[in-house]
């Protein structure tokens, strides 16, 4: 359950199209790109963002959230960075929010949330889940 207990992620994983992987790898044998295809192949739009690649999984990939064109309508922010950049990431996707006024739910995967990170995304008013892999809630919920 994510810590705010009102969220309720079938909901979320159920109404969600758009989803940005953030810290999304080329490697097919790395996490975040092998649960990047299994999003992508379970209907998702997937939206890599790494400053590293020009494309992953057939995908533009940008290097940070306030590059995707304002076209792009992002309905969860799916982190796979380091604890020591959570914090970051969420800031960029707050001022993702400020140009575009979506308010997408902030998903950090196993072993990447902080409680700074948790206190910027609550305090712009977006919704939070806290160390849950996206593909073992989808598998849970949703298979």
């Amino acid at each position: 359950m994510p810590d705010n207990p009102s969220l309720d992620l079938l909901t979320v994983l159920d109404t969600a199209d758009t989803i940005a992987v953030v810290g999304c790898s080329a490697t097919p044998t790395r996490t975040s790109h092998k649960i990047a295809r299994y999003l992508q192949d379970r209907g998702y739009r997937i939206v890599p963002v790494n400053p590293k690649y020009d494309e992953v999984l057939g995908e533009p990939c940008y290097p940070d959230l306030p590059s995707l064109p304002a076209a792009v309508d992002l309905d969860i922010v799916d982190i796979f960075r380091a604890p020591e950049h959570t914090a970051d990431m969420v800031r960029s996707a707050i001022e993702r929010v400020e140009q575009t006024d979506e308010h997408p739910v902030i998903w950090t995967q196993l072993g990447v949330s902080t409680t700074e990170a948790k206190a910027q995304a609550e305090e712009a008013g977006l919704p939070y889940v806290r160390n849950r892999c996206i593909k073992i809630e989808y598998d849970r919920l949703l298979a």
